[in-house]
């Protein structure tokens, strides 16, 4: 990846590439010089270093700067389309099934390659938590755990609707009909959803997603951090530190 800035424990680094699956550019951001790597995923319509504008990166200031975690985040490009609303329904189910393909395909061999290991945790906010449970769902070779922070797993309703596309990126739909080495794999794996109940909201979705992942077997938990906690910024500064120090079992 390419340097930004001068070599500093937060030092950044971006690459940007034209990804064939999705038939558009990607970028692909990172902060930090060593530790486990850490993927957040924008909310809807974010791109790669909106977690930088909205001071996640320094809420992470401390685990970054200590070498504890190597964070990066990749453009929304479906999320963008669903903001936008590019092209059809068909359209953007298609976008959002190549998109994770693409995070699976492309960004994930990136960071591997940029941070020499294998597994990383990958997070997100709002319909950013609903790639991070959607990509560890599909590909739980590629992550050892997903915190989904204010998850919002009614995707249908940012789409406009459903196209068959949309199948294979849901986990609320392709989880019940997993079966085989994918699903004993998955129950290795474990998956943090974590809502406020304050303005803007909506824990019932993460318990609804927690009882989809809980009929089959794959570890769980919903954390209500209550009212006071609102689907803002400050919620997510609060929730990530928190979770990356516990989960990791960083001192």
């Amino acid at each position: 990846m390419e340097a930004t800035s001068r070599p500093t424990d937060r030092s950044k680094a971006l690459e940007r590439w034209y990804s064939p699956r999705m038939q558009q550019n990607i970028t692909l951001v990172r902060w930090g010089h060593a530790g486990v790597p850490v993927l957040a995923l924008p909310t809807a319509g974010g791109d790669a270093e909106e977690i930088e504008r909205h001071k996640l990166v320094d809420a992470l200031g401390e685990l970054i700067d200590a070498g504890h975690v190597r964070l990066y985040s990749c453009d929304s490009v479906a999320g963008r389309a669903m903001m936008h609303e590019d092209g059809d329904v068909a359209y953007r189910c298609w976008l959002l099934n190549q998109f994770q393909q693409a995070v699976a395909h492309e960004v994930v061999p990136a960071i591997r390659g940029d941070s020499g290991h294998q597994q990383a945790v990958v997070t997100g906010s709002s319909v950013g938590a609903f790639n991070s449970v959607a990509l560890l769902a599909r590909f739980p070779h590629l992550f050892r755990l997903a915190i989904a922070m204010s998850g919002t797993f009614e995707i249908e309703r940012f789409i406009g609707g459903y196209a068959d596309d949309l199948y294979y990126c849901s986990p609320r739909r392709f989880l019940p009909g997993l079966e085989g080495p994918s699903l004993e794999r998955l129950r290795d794996r474990f998956v943090l959803l974590a809502s406020g109940t304050g303005a803007w909201e909506n824990i019932e979705e993460s318990w609804q997603m927690a009882d989809v992942l809980g009929a089959k077997g794959i570890p769980n938990r919903v954390d209500d951090w209550g009212p006071g906690y609102e689907h803002e910024w400050p919620t997510w500064w609060a929730m990530l530190p928190q979770y990356l120090r516990e989960l990791l079992d960083l001192r």
